[in-house]
């Protein structure tokens, strides 16, 4: 990567040998099939809670639509990240492919973009988690949002390895439940069930679509949740047996799997249980099974999937925590964060990028606002998307020769696509709830203000990602 240039304003610090040995990760533990275990992971909790709320705000037609921009949005990006990740494979992520189109500016705004969604991210799970276990076991509220972060906060300070393996194992739990609803509800699939929320006064509005043209673009965060933080894949660059092949084969077998599940879950679900009665669940995919229309109440298939469906919400708050750590210790490491926040303990995990943002994901957690806790994360997503669709586009044109391990099919054209739906899913946040630009300009007012009057004066040169 290129130097700053002296406009940058940027001065950086030479660290001794010393400084880096108290912050490695584990080389190796992850080969590719873990790697797409890992994107599904960060995912699967799209699935079985959070993408319903998308009913509420566009009708089934609008949330089908905005689930298919996405979903393309998605596929795209997949691609093009599989070709930035094999020119930069640090624990950054984003905020490395960011950093050398653009600048430490760039890679900071970046980062700090991702950060947001990722941190945010698992406070939202969190309360999902609870409406699942108030349905099983009668107990929700911080004493289940914090026995959760403790238990697999832990299990991440223990060991790269082991978290990365339980979390494959979690995951394929999470995916044969999302099975057996699929294979439950087909029999009660009927089509005039997506249909049944009554059109408003809206211009536009109709049964497709209840909500008129508007709720089309209103749904668009909702449909973002059935695929947000797949592209935190990356992250475990530094922890990736073969980051060449590894990488791509990784990212793009998640997003084809998750796909998949988009699909049957949009339609089966609110095709059985009706479009309404989903609107506002917590537990959806239990709500759906047990509605009058389907089984009429609790039944072995429901209990099962509410059971093991818990393991989809854990699998992605579980690696979600995973992917903020490894973001915190990459930034923190190069100095655009605090630099205590990338030491490592001697089984090379990242302890203080784990407990930092795990406090503060916790603290927002006692909100109880899933919904609006979706928003502020699809925010700090978006922009991140918006910004390494660019560098994707400016580093084929700036360095159309530079070394890349994997390419991108339709080049630009295929980043410029993701590009342009990002550029959409920014705005279409603040059309459900304005309080997500007010949270997110007031915490990136405070980032900004650090990394400009501080900490863009001590970088760490020797860092991944930010020497040549």
């Amino acid at each position: 990567m290129t130097e700053p240039s002296t406009k940058d304003a940027v001065r950086v610090n030479p660290q001794s040998a010393e400084y880096f040995s108290s912050r490695q990760l584990k080389r190796g533990a992850a080969g590719w099939m873990l790697l797409v275990g890992l994107g599904v992971a960060y995912v699967i909790s799209g699935d079985y809670a959070g993408w319903n709320f998308g009913l509420k705000t566009g009708g089934w037609g609008g949330l089908m639509i905005a689930s298919v921009l996405m979903a393309t949005m998605y596929t795209c990006m997949s691609f093009a990240l599989a070709e930035l990740a094999t020119i930069a494979p640090t624990a950054g992520g984003g905020y490395g492919f960011a950093r050398r189109a653009f600048g430490p500016w760039g890679g900071f705004l970046c980062g700090v973009a991702i950060l947001m969604e990722y941190a945010i991210a698992p406070a939202a799970i969190a309360t999902f988690i609870g409406a699942y276990c108030q349905s099983l076991f009668g107990i929700d509220g911080w004493m289940v949002y914090l026995a959760f972060y403790v238990v697999f906060l832990g299990i991440h300070i223990w060991g790269a390895g082991e978290a990365l393996r339980l979390i494959f194992v979690i995951t394929a739990l999470a995916v044969v439940a999302l099975v057996v609803f699929v294979f439950a509800m087909i029999p009660h699939f009927n089509v005039n069930n997506l249909f049944d929320i009554p059109p408003t006064e809206a211009v536009g509005a109709s049964s497709f679509l209840p909500f008129g043209y508007i709720g089309i673009w209103a749904s668009i965060p909702y449909g973002i949740w059935f695929f947000l933080a797949v592209e935190g894949v990356p992250l475990a660059a530094e922890e990736a047996k073969d980051p060449q092949r590894d990488l791509p084969r990784g990212l793009i077998g998640a997003i084809f799997v998750l796909v998949l599940f988009c699909v049957l879950i949009l339609v089966l679900g609110p095709g059985g249980a009706g479009s309404k009665a989903l609107m506002e669940s917590g537990n959806p995919l239990v709500e759906a099974l047990e509605s009058p229309l389907v089984y009429g109440g609790p039944n072995m298939v429901s209990r099962f999937i509410n059971f093991v469906g818990l393991a989809g919400l854990i699998a992605s708050f579980f690696s979600i925590i995973y992917g903020y750590s490894r973001l915190v210790f990459a930034m923190s490491r190069a100095g655009y964060l605090p630099r205590s926040l990338s030491l490592t303990s001697y089984r090379k995990t990242p302890y203080w990028a784990l407990i930092v943002p795990g406090v503060i994901g916790f603290l927002l957690s006692l909100t109880g606002q899933g919904d609006l806790l979706i928003l502020v994360a699809v925010f700090g997503a978006t922009i991140s998307y918006v910004m390494m669709m660019a560098s994707h586009i400016w580093l084929r044109v700036k360095e159309p020769n530079l070394s890349r391990g994997y390419r991108t099919p339709g080049g630009t054209f295929t980043s410029g696509v993701a590009l342009v739906l990002a550029c959409i899913a920014v705005v279409a946040g603040f059309l459900v709830d304005p309080r997500v630009l007010i949270g997110a300009a007031v915490v990136y007012a405070i980032f900004v203000a650090y990394f400009a009057l501080y900490s863009r004066h001590h970088l760490v040169a020797g860092a991944p990602g930010e020497e040549a």
